[in-house]
């Protein structure tokens, strides 16, 4: 990987002396061991006024320092647990092999760290067919992306998006929005992030709400990173979750994620600390495709706790039906290293390589491994010993956005009404809705069908502003198959729809059908018998042909006679 970079003249901020010193190496004949010595020295945040404040370009770990240690031992992350209402709507979480829109990163860390993300963002935006939406602080971080991702590292400047929005550290895997469809809608699911890192926790309703996308709470301490998904319902993680909520039974941790998320969880035990400080299972295991994953496996250590752990998932997930890929991983200098800790982006896959001698006699192996997983896609090495040393790779400080359900075709979901409500004529009804484009909704209207959405016969509205409530009043009339229709426009010309869930009911007076009223004014009179009048002779099927033999005649003319006035 070094090469690569070496030759295409991106070299970073601090890996330049860095591969100045292996290629010397190399050519002396000599072998170099990397330790926790040779990287970047991890900070801690301070306290001031009983608040912690994370330096600016701080190397502040994946996993929990000291300071955070002693601070949450008085002020418990279960007392920041908070929730909102689950979505309404059929749910499904979007897994990270399938189309994604952007990737997003949280620039934050000593420059080593931003290197990667530079790398990452240039094969992201060049060869991943996604953007790339970056956090920054301030002007300084817009200037630091432009310059370094953009005009060093290469990074098409078309694709890369920032955001400026503080954050307190680079590991967006664990504190950022995960994506759900409620619909055809992206709607983001957040949840107490597993570390007190207030400016962190709370990006995921930034996102939503910048986006104007419908942002959801889950009741849970949880770190992103320990949970990963397939696209048909299943859920996998680990019980450090239990233990970060020790007032919730593991069926009641499964019930919110199978509430919130619609998925059916299955809970592995986590790795010992002294082995990865997260305890995340991201950092041993990764799920490719409806069928297939990949999981660690310990050459250095068979017969260790974690070997145990995963070899117990990999039997688990043949036994039901998936095939099973392993990647080796070891534990050098107190490092985890591993190799499923990557970043899936459409027909890409960007695979961490070391630099550690222990670890990087593994580097090509694991190259081979995910080519045979994944030969339809393109397995680009990238060098993450920067980060490793800080508890996390590159799955870690990405976070993935998917590509909109319906691509270039706009989709709404309608929340209110929700199905089954009654209102009387003159009520106020709010109609809810939300929108999704790959560009933007620029208009809407609304349409109302009274026979269960067979005809939508009814405007409500045309052409109004994408602002997701319009006020309507309850016409007179009766049906209890009353349906809301809300069609959504783009700028390209087109269109999409979603109704209410289900039909509700509007009370009026029903309306009745009086023979012989052919202009439909409610009275039988002489408009009427002009009207049939007009129609004498063969007429099938015309409304004058009150008998429906096929003729207007003299019987048609003694029934509408009949009901006069």
């Amino acid at each position: 990987m070094f090469q690569s970079r070496v030759r295409s003249g991106r070299i970073g901020r601090w890996t330049a002396g860095i591969v100045l010193a292996t290629v010397t190496a190399v050519a002396a004949g000599q072998s170099i061991e990397i330790g926790v010595s040779d990287q970047v020295e991890l900070d801690e945040p301070s306290v001031r006024d009983g608040r912690l404040v994370f330096p600016e370009d701080g190397a502040i770990p994946r996993s929990l320092t000291r300071t955070e240690r002693e601070y949450i031992e008085e002020q418990p992350l279960t007392l920041l647990r908070s929730a909102t209402p689950p979505p309404i709507g059929p749910v499904r979480t979007v897994a990270e092999y399938e189309p994604v829109e952007a990737i997003l990163m949280s620039y934050r860390g000593p420059g080593s760290w931003k290197d990667i993300l530079d790398e990452m963002a240039f094969y992201i935006t060049t060869q991943g067919d996604a953007d790339v939406h970056v956090v920054v602080p301030n002007q300084a971080g817009v200037n630091e992306v432009n310059q370094f991702m953009i005009n060093i590292a290469g990074a098409d400047p078309e694709r890369v998006q920032i955001f400026v929005q503080p954050t307190d550290t680079i590991w967006v895997r664990d504190f950022g929005p995960r994506y759900v469809f409620e619909g055809d809608v992206r709607a983001v699911i957040d949840h107490t992030y597993n570390r007190p890192r207030p400016l962190d926790d709370a990006l995921p309703s930034y996102i939503a709400n910048v986006q104007n996308q419908p942002y959801y709470k889950l009741p849970l301490v949880h770190g992103g990173g320990n949970y990963h998904l397939d696209a048909v319902g299943g859920g996998y993680t680990t019980r450090l979750i239990n233990n970060e909520n020790p007032d919730l039974s593991e069926s009641e941790i499964f019930d919110i994620w199978q509430t919130f998320q619609n998925l059916a969880t299955i809970f592995y035990d986590p790795f010992p600390t002294f082995v990865d400080a997260t305890q995340h299972l991201d950092m041993w295991m990764q799920v490719i495709a409806d069928d297939k994953v990949v999981i660690s496996e310990w050459p250095l250590a068979p017969n260790s706790t974690q070997a145990g752990i995963c070899n117990f998932a990999a039997a688990d997930f043949e036994s039901r039906g998936f095939t099973v890929y392993r990647v080796p991983a070891l534990n050098s200098f107190g490092t985890h290293y591993n190799f499923t800790n990557v970043v899936m982006v459409n027909d890409i896959v960007l695979v961490p390589q070391f630099t550690n001698a222990t670890a990087a006699q593994y580097n090509s192996a694991a190259l081979a491994v995910w080519e045979q997983a994944l030969p339809e896609k393109t397995i680009i090495p990238i060098n993450a010993q920067a980060v490793v040393t800080a508890d996390g790779i590159l799955h870690c400080i990405t976070k993935h956005i998917p590509a909109p359900k319906n691509g270039e075709i706009p989709s709404a979901f309608v929340r209110l009404p929700a199905g089954g409500e009654v209102f009387d004529p003159g009520d106020f009804v709010q109609i809810l809705w939300n929108s999704d484009d790959d560009q933007g909704v620029v208009s809407v209207d609304l349409l109302l069908s009274t026979d269960g959405g067979g005809t939508f016969d009814t405007v409500i509205a045309e052409d109004i502003a994408d602002d997701g409530s319009f006020s309507w009043t309850a016409p007179d009339l009766f049906t209890e198959q009353a349906v809301i229709r809300v069609v959504v426009f783009d700028d390209d010309g087109n269109s999409g729809f979603a109704d209410t869930l289900g039909p509700f009911t509007i009370n009026g007076d029903p309306v009745v059908e009086v023979l012989g009223d052919l202009n439909g004014d409610g009275v039988v009179n002489v408009f009427d018998l002009l009207l049939l009048l007009e129609n004498w002779g063969s007429c099938a099927g015309c409304d004058a042909d009150l008998n429906g033999d096929g003729m207007v005649n003299v019987f048609d003319l003694l029934l509408l006679l009949e009901n006069w006035g």
